[in-house]
């Protein structure tokens, strides 16, 4: 299989839609119960597209969507403005190929050149294949927390896991005027 990792287009949402709705009706990767719609994630697409942040796909070469993966701020303080939380989806007939690991590594590039000091991912504990991956590529677990979520009848439990994009970066002064 030959495939390119590249800039989400808007033709490629409906395949977007498709991996997100899956990940909602049968995993707790996502922890919303109803699926969207395709102008839920057009609306997405134009948020993190407003903000600069990169939405990356993993396609064929007829263009089928295979993963993706993208990132968003963590909170909305300015005092977070360098630290982002990403996500990362593979099709279902595609995950254990290589793909997620592919999308993360390309993604924490585009993180580093946004100038982003910490990258956060919020996982499901139970999903110990997405745990792993994040520790292959560098990330260290900094939180546990318990039943925090719900779905399927069942409460879900938190791992919080971080990534230093920037090892001994001096921190910024703040941007913003102090008063008084």
């Amino acid at each position: 299989m030959t495939f390119l990792i590249r800039d989400a287009l808007p033709a490629d949402l409906p395949g977007v839609l498709d991996i997100y709705n899956d990940a909602v009706l049968n995993t707790t990767a996502i922890w919303n119960e109803q699926p969207v719609d395709l102008a839920n994630r057009q609306a997405w697409f134009d948020a993190r597209k407003t903000q600069s942040y990169p939405i990356l796909v993993a396609v064929q070469d007829d263009g089928q969507v295979l993963g993706y993966s993208s990132f968003g701020d963590w909170r909305p303080f300015e005092g977070f403005r360098h630290t982002v939380e990403h996500s990362v989806y593979v099709r279902a007939d595609q995950r254990g190929k290589g793909l997620g690991p592919l999308l993360m590594q390309a993604l924490i590039e585009r993180a580093r050149l946004c100038d982003k000091h910490m990258m956060v991912a919020a996982i499901e504990s139970g999903n110990t294949a997405s745990v792993g991956l994040h520790e292959r590529l560098g990330f260290i677990t900094t939180g546990q927390m318990p039943q925090v979520g719900t779905k399927f009848g069942r409460w879900l439990d938190l791992t919080f896991m971080q990534l230093d994009l920037s090892p001994g970066a001096t921190a910024p002064t703040s941007q913003a005027p102090h008063t008084h």
